[in-house]
Formats: C-alpha cells, structure tokens, sequence
C-alpha cells in the first residue's frame, strides 16, 4: 500500500514540476556555456577591452517589414483564446426593482405542480427574498434551509442576494415536503434590490411554462435560463466589485465599490456600453487590453534587442503567461495597471535611448508619452505608483550620465538643458498625471449625484464638490488598504509568488464527473525560469555594466519590493506586473543565445518558448474553466499538493 501510494504520487504529481526543472536547470546551463568566450579565441580579450561605462546610451531599432506577419499573426492568434468562451453575449435585461419595503410578486401556475428546483437571476443591491408556496392562494409555506428535522423549522432565507451574489444564477433553497402547489409568492426583504429572471423546474428538470404574474418582466427572459449556473453566464470573484461598479457608473448610482481609482470601471463601463450587461460585456475591454499588452511588448522587445525572433518569441512567452490570460478575462481593473505600466517603461525606454547630441525636443516626446502613460495607470490603479519609482529612477539616472557626457565632450549647456527637461518632466509626471486622474473622476461624481447639467459646472461650488468627492475618497481608500484586517484561503505573500507557490482559485464547479474551475498563476516555466534570468540580469549588471539589465532590474524591483513590508492580506495575482519585467529577463538570454550562436541555439530558444506553450495546452482547463475529469486536475495539474487548489 505504501509503495503504491509513493508510486502514485511520484508519478502523477511531482513527475511534471521535476521534469520542469530539469529542463530548466539544462537551459540555464546551456546558456552559461554558451554566453562564455570560446576557450582558443580572443574573444576573452575582446570582452574585456569592450567594457564600458554602465549607460543607457543604447541602441533603438524599429520595427521593420517582417515585424508585420508576426504581429498580425500574434494579434489574430491571440485575440481568438482571449475572446473564445469568454462568457454569454446574453443575459436578462429586464428587472423588477422592489421599490418598497416587503413588495411582493404574486405568480399563478396553470396547474399544479410538483417543483423540483427554482433558478433566479440576480440584479443590483443586497439582501433576500422570502421564497414562499402555497396550494390555495390562502395558506403558505415557507421555503428556505432547514437546520433541523426534529425541532421547529428555522428558516434561512431561501433567495439571498449577498454583494458576492450580484448578476448571478442561484438556486433557491427549497424544502424536501413540498405538496403539489399553485401559487407562488416572492416578498423582498429591503429595497433597493432588484431580481432579473425567476425559473422554474419540475423534478424532471424541465422548465415550467405557462406563468402569470403582477410582474411579468420577471418571465420575460426564459429563453436565457442556463441549464446550470456557471462563469459564462455569471459573475464571479471580484466582478461583483468592477463589473456592478462599471454599471453603476452608467446608471446614476452610487457605487457600491470605491476602494480604487475609476478609470479601469469607467472603461469596463465603456464595453458595457458596446456589448450589453453580458458577462462578454464586462469582460471584453479587458480581454482586449490583454492581447493589445502583447503587440506593446513586441514592440518594445524589438526596440531593445532589435531581433525580429527574440521579439516573437518573448511575445509568446507572455502570451502564454497563465496570468496574464487569466487576469485579462476576469472583470477587474488589474488588466488596465499592468497595461499602463508596459507602456510607461516602453516610452520611458524610448527617452533614455534618445541620442544626447540630440536636440532637447526629440527626447520631449516619448518622457510626455510616459508621463501620459504613468497618469493613465494611476487612475486605474494605485499599483501604478510604485512603477512611478522605477521610472524615476531610471530617469535619475539617465540625467546622471547626460552630466557626465556634457562634461566629456565639453558641452557647456547641461545646466540649460537640466532646467528645461525637469520642468517638462514636473509638468507631465505630476501635472498631467494629476489632471487625468481628476478627470477620471467624473463618472464616479455623477454615480455620486453631482450636479453635471446646464451650467452647474460653470459656477465656483461644482468644483468646490468635485474636488471635495475625489479628495474624500482618497482618504476612504488609503484607511481601508492600510487598515485592512482580513483573511483568505487563497491569500499568499511575495517570496510564494515568486516562486509559484498559491495560485487564487477564482471558481470551481463540479457536475456530472468532471471539473470546471481556474485560477491565477504563472507558467511555470516562464515564471521558475524569469526568476533565475532576473538574478542573471543582477550579475550582469554587476559583472557586464549592462544598462538593458539594469533597466529590466529596476522595473522588477519597483514592482515587487513595496509589498514586502506589507502585513495586509495579498494576493498572487499583485505579482502581475513584475511578470513584464520576468519576460523581458529571460528575452534578454534568448537574445544573449542568438548573439553567440553557438550548436543548438535555435533549439535552446525555440524549445523553450515551446515548452512554456505545451504548459498552456495542458492547463488549458484550469484557466478557462473548460470542463475535464476530476482525475486530470488531481493527478496531473496539481504540481504542488497541499498549495495548487486543483
């Protein structure tokens, strides 16, 4: 029996993860070779003499004509797993909206019948409903859970509608002594509170028809009755924040969530607008800001290292990040930090690269679009201020070597040039950051019954409450991030999410023998093998004076270090963003590989962005909730027992 279960244990669950890393240790051990001057040549000589400096006086290189095919290839590819299931492009529009305390909806059958189940859709606001049957309109009883069969019945409400319970199908809980009934009746429990589609279901399963009720929109919908609750036609984990917030922004209603900046919500409010109240709707500018961070990058590798295959491939790595797949699909504002902050280092990588004879405009450019960029991240997340560090940083030092340039080649005009380029920079890292993220404000201001009509906005006062809402829920925010007491099943700290150790189970379904869940996570091999390229690119900013590394080393840091010293509760997923920096690690050995080219190089990088590929085949089902046997999750997706909740 123990050898059994030590064989069955080794051989589905560890065998995947030790392959993994004996693979990945062969590649590192590759590149090492193959980074090292060749034994017999001058080319230790030529390493030597060829040190400079540490600068960021590189090299840009543009996208050229073959660059086209692979970014619309990526673009296509991508853009189909990011949409595809994506979730229901229906769902119930129409709501009743009890607008007194214990309004009731009166509903009449045909004929009697036997209820087997009850499905409802659920809409804004919070609370239950009182669920309850009757034979002859006169004599009720009430549906609900039954703590006990020996003493009088306690019921528990038998439609809840919690915040977590938002824009869902539930079950109602019904009691097992149920008679044939005709009449069913539906009693609020506060108002506000709205509920969508109301379903019925013989014990058979079949779906009742022939209703009449004082509020027929609740029937009006049944051709959207699922067969069974799930995430393509439901809400789920943190959508019930972002994606409600998004709709409350378009509404008029004062937001339930208000704990971030608007302006992830206000662009899931914009696909809202474009698609519908779906779960498509609120998930689909996400999904595009996922498959636009791909094009971003590829961009930006190809500017760095100049090799049209280093950019492909680096491209695919993150494009087959479990992370970054599963945190663009979900209806939350994560997706719109990450993005900005890409974007802020590419511009921010563009500045630093322009060439110092230069005159000052040609580098105004791209520290303006950084700055944009840097404000536009900001006002979706706060996440986006510690890669404000890291672009200071990398800015500070940028200055440092134009000092030492100036004074080289005896240009007398730095103290010109300084004074210009830090008020440019005052005026487009805090000024215009600061003016966008005031305007992203004014969907939550009018959520919050600011006047916006007429002239309102002309006088003195508006502004006077503009500010007042933005700066109030500055402080709300601050309290409740650092004051925040609480605990999760799937909580993590940082040293976990490097090395991979809990992902965050978002949803998890079982029916009929198989399994349907996912979860936010890295690539083992991109995220195992991004951090031992992070500490290669330390080494070589030591060892190389390699600007590329330390730039690359820097945006890491920044995003990772502010959460150490951190003691609320976090999540994997806040390793998002350092995952950019992991990908551009390890595109950094890819191109290290092709430049020496030695036997088996194309092997080497092809076979490792392949390998991260495979992965993404084969957890395919724990990232987008496709239904598989129980018996693969267990045996073959749960590298980790105990910490992988598959």
């Amino acid at each position: 029996m123990f050898l059994d279960w030590v064989s069955n244990t080794f051989s589905f669950t560890l065998f995947f993860p030790v392959i993994t890393l004996v693979l990945l240790l062969y590649f590192f051990l590759y590149y090492l070779k193959a980074s090292r001057p060749l034994a017999g040549t001058t080319e230790w000589v030529d390493a030597e003499i060829s040190k400079v400096d540490l600068t960021f006086f590189n090299s840009r290189h543009p996208l050229e004509k073959r660059d086209i095919m692979p970014i619309l290839v990526i673009a296509a590819v991508f853009s189909f797993l990011a949409l595809f299931k994506l979730g229901d492009t229906t769902a119930p529009q129409s709501f009743t909206q009890f607008a007194a305390n214990y309004d009731q909806v009166f509903i009449e059958l045909d004929e009697p019948e036997d209820i087997g189940s009850i499905m409802f859709f659920t809409g804004l606001w919070t609370g239950y409903y009182t669920l309850e049957f009757s034979q002859d309109g006169s004599t009720w009883l009430e549906q609900g859970a039954q703590q006990s069969d020996s003493e009088p019945y306690d019921i528990a409400p038998a439609m809840l509608q919690r915040f977590s319970d938002v824009f869902k199908w539930r079950f109602a809980e019904l009691r097992d002594d149920n008679p044939y009934i005709s009449y069913i009746r539906v009693t609020a429990s506060r108002v506000p509170i709205e509920l969508g589609e109301l379903a019925l279901f013989r014990t058979n399963g079949e779906l009742i028809s022939g209703l009449s009720s004082n509020t027929p929109q609740l029937f009006d919908e049944q051709h959207l009755v699922p067969g069974r609750p799930s995430y393509m036609n439901s809400m789920y984990f943190d959508e019930v924040y972002h994606g409600r917030t998004a709709l409350e922004y378009l509404r008029g209603i004062n937001p339930y969530e208000n704990t971030h900046p608007p302006l992830g919500k206000a662009i899931i409010s914009a696909s809202i607008l474009t698609f519908g109240m779906t779960p498509f709707g609120w998930r689909f500018a996400g999904a595009i800001f996922g498959v636009l961070m791909l094009l971003v990058l590829y961009v930006f590798i190809k500017n760095i290292f100049g090799k049209t295959v280093v950019a492909v491939c680096g491209t695919l790595l993150l494009g087959f990040d479990f992370m970054r797949f599963v945190q663009t699909r979900i209806a939350t504002i994560d997706t719109y930090g990450v993005f900005f902050i890409l974007l802020a280092y590419f511009f921010m990588y563009w500045y630093i690269t322009t060439d110092p004879d230069a005159p000052l405009r040609k580098s105004l450019l791209p520290l303006a679009l950084s700055g944009v960029a840097f404000g536009f991240g900001c006002a979706s997340k706060w996440i986006v201020v510690y890669a404000g560090f890291g672009l200071a940083v990398i800015y500070l030092i940028r200055l440092v070597h134009l000092s030492k340039y100036y004074r080289r080649n005896d240009l007398g005009c730095f103290k010109s040039y300084l004074t210009k380029t830090l008020l440019f920079s005052v005026l487009f890292f805090v000024v215009v950051p600061a003016i966008i993220y005031s305007l992203s404000y004014i969907p939550f201001a009018y959520a919050r019954g600011l006047d916006f009509s007429g002239g309102a906005v002309w006088t003195a006062e508006f502004y006077r409450q503009f500010f007042d809402i933005i700066w109030s829920n500055q402080v709300l925010m601050f309290n409740y991030h650092s004051g925040l007491v609480a605990t999760h099943p799937f909580s993590s700290v940082w040293w976990q999410w490097i090395l991979n150790l809990r992902p965050i189970l978002y949803y998890n379904s079982h029916f009929d023998g198989v399994r349907s869940s996912f979860a936010a996570f890295g690539n083992p091999v991109i995220w195992w093998g991004g951090f031992v390229a992070m500490v290669i690119m330390g080494l070589r900013v030591v060892r190389h004076r390699d600007g590329i590394a330390l730039f690359i080393v820097i945006g890491y840091l920044s995003q990772l270090l502010p959460w150490i010293p951190i003691s609320r509760i976090v999540f994997i997923y806040h390793y998002f963003p350092s995952t950019l920096f992991i990908v551009l690690a390890l595109a950094h050995i890819f191109n290290t590989i092709f430049e020496n080219r030695r036997k088996g190089y194309q092997l080497a990088v092809y076979g490792y962005t392949a390998g991260a590929g495979v992965l993404f085949i084969k957890f395919y089902p724990a990232l987008t909730g496709v239904a598989a046997p129980r018996w693969y999750f267990t045996n073959i997706l749960r590298w980790i027992p105990g910490l992988w909740p598959f």
